[in-house]
């Protein structure tokens, strides 16, 4: 059995390596594309954080097969060149959706993220997001907003204490006015001397009674 040539097996070496190192590839159908084209292509995929490679699809198939990326083998019909994703996913899918719009020779097949399959339709939908820094920023937004809701909250705290405490003292009738002094002194307990000096006289105490008259037989 004759040996794989050299450059071949660097190219399904080359293959591997690239997958492996992606955060995803998209399968594309070249077909009818100009040199020209594929230049403009290119540039676009770059600038969106792709690389766009052309591969035989018998050199693709072995270094796919057996491996975490095998299912891309089901896509591999017809001139086939990958997009290897090395940022944002939807922003290489949207350059691709976006140059097919003006130029409908190129046909997006598929594609893996994350060891999954990636349809037309699913890159499409990653297509539609937002930049992946506007997401960021909408994520940190609505995570900040409980935060500054709950920090609303604890400055309502002391106002809202305060009114609940108004709200109870004037349901029991208001606050007791305060005792004038003159009033404290007037209340004020009698001292045990003044009592004694305040009490009754005893009926022993009192002036003694007129001696009785002298009985009529005495002279």
């Amino acid at each position: 059995m004759e040996s794989p040539r050299p450059e071949k097996v660097a190219v399904v070496d080359e293959v591997r390596t690239r997958l492996d190192e992606a955060h995803a590839a998209v399968v594309t159908e070249y077909r009818g594309l100009t040199v020209g084209d594929l230049a403009e292509l290119r540039k676009s995929l770059t600038a969106a954080g792709g690389e766009y490679k052309v591969f035989k699809n018998t050199l693709v198939r072995r270094a796919v097969d057996g491996g975490p990326h095998a299912l891309l083998g089901e896509l591999l019909v017809g001139p086939t060149a990958i997009a290897f994703v090395q940022g944002d996913v939807g922003a290489v899918a949207k350059a691709l959706r976006d140059f097919s719009r003006t130029n409908s020779h190129l046909v997006v097949k598929g594609g893996v993220f994350d060891g999954a399959m990636l349809s037309p339709a699913q890159l499409g939908a990653l297509a539609d997001l937002p930049p992946r820094e506007v997401l960021l920023a909408r994520v940190a937004g609505a995570l900040q907003a409980p935060l500054a809701q709950f920090a609303s909250l604890l400055q309502a705290l002391p106002r809202n204490l305060a009114y609940g405490l108004k709200a109870l003292v004037d349901e029991r009738g208001g606050l007791a006015e305060p005792v004038a002094p003159e009033a404290e002194a007037a209340a004020e307990p009698v001292a045990p001397e003044a009592e004694a000096a305040a009490e009754p006289v005893a009926p022993e105490a009192e002036a003694p009674e007129p001696e009785a008259a002298a009985s009529e037989g005495d002279d």
